[in-house]
């Protein structure tokens, strides 16, 4: 069975793809499983300096999902390169480096130092997060705005696979996608987390200590589901989906709606060794649902 894809230039031989956040730096991982298994490797968001993250307590429990304000705690783009790069097996799984930053220059420094990097495949560009008070979101709800860090991250890597994070914190996020696309864009990924709260009636206080945050899990697949649906209806390039991805049946929801590729994300933190199973189980699936290929599958949604 043939599940490989093609995402803008970047093969995978599967669409199983870890979300940034969620996977640590890979390394994290590899006691549950096969690096090499996997589609590709979306490592925690890098910015160019390193950053502590958001006061703690930032990680809140909700029915069916989970609500975060990490505030992307990581280890700066140089640590990285220098101290968790070299020990993934990125010849046979490539490597996304996701970026965050505070402004368009910054996006533009470490998109030109990653771009020089030949162990990362892709550069996965986070204008989405909800839980830093600059960058992030700010930039992926305006069009003109997210168009812009696209074209000039663009600039700066022109032969790195080029993949965008869409919010789903906007009124169309088909407005966006087309921004995006036009400004340079090989792939979208979406979605991000959606604005959230959690309160404590006994403490009268929020349950983090960022008051807000991001809701993730199985409670957003179906905003996830609905916005992977409407990206693919618009653009014609290739979507990456993720929501609330638990099993190989959601993998497929979003492969049968147009998705190429999917990354696993909250699940990761309730089964660690889940989203290599996936791989395993996706061939066996498809062929008792009657595809012969996953492209075979993909868009196949009858909506008449």
């Amino acid at each position: 069975m043939d599940i490989s894809v093609d995402l803008g230039g970047l093969r995978l031989k599967n669409p199983i793809m870890s979300a940034s956040g969620t996977f640590g730096y890979g390394l994290e991982f590899s006691p549950y499983g096969d690096l090499q298994k996997l589609g590709a490797i979306v490592v925690k968001g890098l910015s160019l300096h390193p950053r502590s993250g958001n006061p703690t307590p930032r990680i809140t429990e909700t029915p069916c999902g989970m609500l975060n304000a990490i505030g992307l705690q990581n280890v700066g783009v140089e640590k990285f390169l220098a101290q968790k790069l070299p020990f993934l097996p990125a010849d046979e799984t490539p490597v996304v480096a996701n970026l965050y930053a505070q402004g368009a220059e910054e996006f533009v420094e470490l998109a030109a130092i990653l771009g020089d990097a030949p162990r990362v495949g892709a550069l996965e560009v986070n204008i989405s997060c909800p839980n830093v008070r600059c960058g992030g979101v700010q930039f992926g709800q305006d069009p003109e705005a997210a168009a812009s860090v696209t074209r000039e991250v663009r600039r700066a890597s022109p032969d790195k696979p080029l993949i965008i994070k869409l919010s789903p914190n906007v009124t169309d996020i088909r407005v966006i996608a087309r921004a995006v696309r036009d400004a340079g864009a090989d792939v979208i990924s979406l979605i991000n987390t959606l604005g959230g709260m959690a309160v404590d009636i006994h403490s009268r206080k929020p349950r983090l200590a960022n008051i807000v945050g991001g809701l993730s899990g199985p409670a957003v697949k179906p905003v996830a589901l609905k916005m992977v649906y409407e990206v693919c209806s618009e653009v014609d390039i290739p979507v990456i989906g993720l929501g609330g991805i638990c099993n190989a049946r959601d993998v497929l929801e979003f492969i049968m709606v147009g998705a190429h590729a999917v990354q696993v994300g909250t699940a990761n933190f309730m089964r660690p060794d889940l989203i290599f199973d996936l791989v395993d189980e996706l061939p066996g699936l498809l062929a008792e649902l009657g595809a012969e290929s996953l492209e075979d599958f993909r868009g196949s949604l009858e909506t008449q």
